[in-house]
């Protein structure tokens, strides 16, 4: 009976089947917020922002695109992990996790660091990949972050952080969390130089990496929708009792309660990133003349 009431595709043409077979699986792209049907294409010139306003994540190259085209030039990449505790428990092996994520991500950890431009102006950038073991701060991840801002110090350039993290990595004890004083030590030197850390928080941002270097960013940025916060929403939950707002730990939540500096639509960050970096060409040093923050020439004209 099933077979009977079966609705058959509108085909009229054997050569109409065999077209229809060769249309690929990723034309179309569900929307996890809404649940409907982006066009790929329409979607990637959207910067993968859905029509109902939903920011999907975009992978760390992807990210790279905010930057002025073609100046991007990674750095530390040479720097891999390694499993010194030899962690090994019943559902995870990290020597062989480690090797399947970097087969699946194309990286040898999971923060992609280097220097670049926007709007011409230069600064040091890191960017967090969700898809390398949810984003996780380990020994690399922090050695190389710390480099970053050391170097941003070095050329007296600020400092762009972009992160979406499920926070430290287990696999590596107390390496991971010594993460954590590392980073902020080097932001520390990043200050002493004059340079300024804007932080991008986007979907989502959790746990150690927060409690670090994340939120302690001289400007923070999230993502309209963003989770953020330490712990998750349902530990908080079960711990005290108590059932949170609908909003909580969202972007929005995070700036009614001064937790973050501003929510920017993706389409507007490069904008807004670009004005934040001629703020601070614009501004005098210490013996009173316009910096021209790590640049030979003079900065650019603010907007109106």
């Amino acid at each position: 009976m099933k077979e009977l009431f079966r609705r058959a595709p509108k085909r009229f043409t054997a050569a109409d089947r065999e077209n229809s077979q060769q249309i690929p699986d990723n034309m179309w792209v569900k929307c996890t917020a809404c649940g409907e049907l982006n066009y790929a294409k329409q979607l990637t010139d959207n910067l993968k922002v859905c029509k109902c306003g939903y920011h999907m994540r975009l992978s760390a190259h992807e990210w790279i695109g905010l930057l002025d085209a073609g100046t991007f030039v990674e750095e530390d990449a040479e720097l891999a992990p390694v499993d010194v505790l030899e962690f090994v428990s019943a559902k995870d092996n990290y020597t062989q996790k480690l090797q399947e994520t970097q087969e699946l991500t194309g990286m040898n950890d999971a923060l992609l660091s280097g220097r670049g431009t926007i709007g011409g102006l230069p600064l040091q950038v890191t960017v967090s990949e969700w898809n390398f073991i949810g984003g996780s701060m380990g020994s690399v991840f922090g050695e190389r972050l710390a480099r970053a801002a050391e170097r941003a110090a070095a050329r007296r350039t600020p400092l762009l952080t972009i992160t979406a993290t499920g926070g430290a990595r287990q696999h590596e004890g107390v390496l991971s969390l010594m993460q954590m004083a590392k980073t902020n030590m080097a932001l520390t030197r990043l200050a002493a130089a004059g340079q300024p850390h804007f932080a991008l928080l986007v979907d989502p941002c959790y746990a150690g990496v927060l409690a670090s270097y994340a939120s302690v960013a001289d400007v923070i940025i999230a993502e309209p929708g963003a989770r953020i916060g330490f712990a998750g929403r349902r530990v908080i939950e079960q711990t005290i009792r108590q059932k949170l707002p609908a909003n909580f730990q969202t972007a929005e939540f995070m700036l009614e309660h001064g937790m973050i500096d501003m929510t920017v639509a993706r389409a507007d960050l490069r904008s807004t990133l670009t004005r934040l970096l001629r703020l601070h060409a614009a501004a005098p040093d210490a013996a009173g003349h316009p910096s021209t923050n790590g640049a030979s020439r003079e900065p650019l004209p603010l907007r109106n």
